[in-house]
């Protein structure tokens, strides 16, 4: 188990807190369009500042190749300064002059947002310096960025190896509730894998193989599978090379005892367009000029029925061309499915979370990763950087020295433990003004 925030004595320190807080923007106005990342990040910022520390927040925004302001932390700083009762100030460099400036500056629960960390092409290379130049800034570091825990970048992986280190609320959680879905799920276990490439999700299918009770296939990559069991798929989109993957590894889910279901029906098109006049299908007999582009209406009652009676659900993926409405059904019939089951349910971050969220189910839902990428990672059986160079609980605790002394013993056994406030819970984080 990581060791957490709750572990550290923050008083005072200067935290260097690496969140994820990469939140998409209105392309006109170039203003936040969700701010769900930010309100996530709530429950460690409050818990950090309310216990005195000097907090230092730094993240990436976008891909920008060098400085380029219209990926700027400028507007995520103006949005936590209206959130938090706290003092938000907003750095124009991630080490230079002006970050340092403003981290000497800082008071107990006062805040400094450094500017966007991939302004710097050291971020991303892991650059030996730049790690040394960020842990010169703090005392302690704290990640809570579980949506880059698979990135092995300087701000995720390089700074923690120089000072004593712990993992944020958001992140402890995501890594418990993944650990618990592939060491101990409730049974039925029903994996839903979905999107457009096969090579993305034949690691996961692997590691699920013996795990899950049931996987259920959809979207694009489904149509490998459909090929390499003899059926006709029109124009769908094929992985050739993988066929013969593909028929190994369904062998592969029948002598483990795992059913593998393929869609029994599908919706097709002529044309990849939202203008397409969409057809019925039965699953491999699509014809010869039409694609596959969302599971039919069959399918989407076949899979129900798995749904209904799991004990844990996993959904990676959408299962049809879901930004097309003609093509959104399959998915968003599955996500309120998910939504109203009684069954512990992950949703594995990216479009399978935009689909709950569209529903109207995601308050039903047990969890949806802010990791798409790392929470895919995770259930193929990787080991993440960003939380593997974390030190485990109980491994380099500080241990405190009496101010009067310099005895780190004396003082210890007389003076009473002080009470961590607790975090306070998603629901109750404030909203931005608007």
């Amino acid at each position: 188990m990581k060791r957490t925030i709750k572990e550290l004595d923050v008083k005072g320190k200067k935290v260097l807190l690496r969140l994820d807080l990469n939140v998409p923007l209105n392309k006109q106005t170039g203003e936040i369009s969700d701010d769900t990342r930010i309100l996530e990040s709530l429950s460690t910022i409050n818990y950090l500042c309310e216990n005195g520390a000097k907090l230092i927040i730094c993240s990436h925004l976008g891909r920008p190749e060098g400085v380029d302001k219209k990926y700027s932390l400028k507007v995520v700083a103006d949005r936590l300064a209206m959130i938090l009762k706290n003092k938000v100030t907003f750095a124009e460099d991630t080490v230079g002059k002006d970050a340092k400036e403003k981290v000497k500056a800082m008071e107990e629960g006062e805040i400094v947002l450094l500017e966007n960390l991939r302004f710097d092409e050291r971020e991303e290379a892991n650059d030996e310096k730049f790690c040394k130049e960020l842990a010169s800034l703090a005392d302690l570091y704290v990640n809570d960025a579980f949506g880059t825990a698979h990135r092995k970048h300087a701000s995720t992986y390089g700074v923690a190896k120089l000072l004593p280190n712990a993992v944020g609320f958001l992140m402890n959680k995501e890594i418990k509730v993944i650990n618990q879905i592939l060491e101990a799920p409730q049974k039925p276990f029903v994996a839903i894998l979905g999107g457009a490439k096969i090579k993305d999700k034949i690691p996961v299918i692997e590691n699920l193989i013996g795990k899950a009770d049931t996987i259920l296939v959809g979207g694009g990559m489904a149509y490998t599978f459909q090929k390499a069991m003899g059926g006709n798929v029109g124009t769908s989109l094929v992985d050739e090379e993988k066929i013969t993957l593909a028929k190994e590894l369904i062998e592969k889910a029948k002598k483990n005892n795992v059913e593998f279901v393929l869609p029994i029906d599908n919706l097709g098109a002529k044309e990849f367009s939202n203008d397409s006049k969409p057809k019925k299908f039965l699953a491999g007999q699509i014809a010869d000029d039409y694609m596959g582009m969302d599971i039919g209406p069959k399918t989407i009652k076949l899979f129900k029925k798995y749904i209904k009676n799991a004990g844990t659900i996993v959904w990676n993926g959408p299962l049809g061309v879901f930004e097309f409405k003609k093509f959104a059904k399959g998915t968003n019939k599955i996500a309120k499915a998910i939504g109203k089951t009684k069954a512990f349910s992950f949703i594995g971050g990216g479009d399978s979370a935009s689909a709950v969220i569209k529903s109207g189910y995601a308050k039903e839902v047990s969890h949806i990763s802010t990791g798409g990428g790392a929470s895919l990672s995770m259930l193929e059986g990787k080991v993440l950087p960003g939380v593997d160079i974390i030190e485990e609980l109980g491994e380099g605790k500080e241990e405190k020295t009496c101010e009067k002394c310099a005895d780190k013993k004396c003082c210890a056994k007389k003076a009473p433990a002080k009470t961590a406030k607790k975090a306070p819970a998603k629901k109750a984080a404030p909203k931005a003004k608007k």
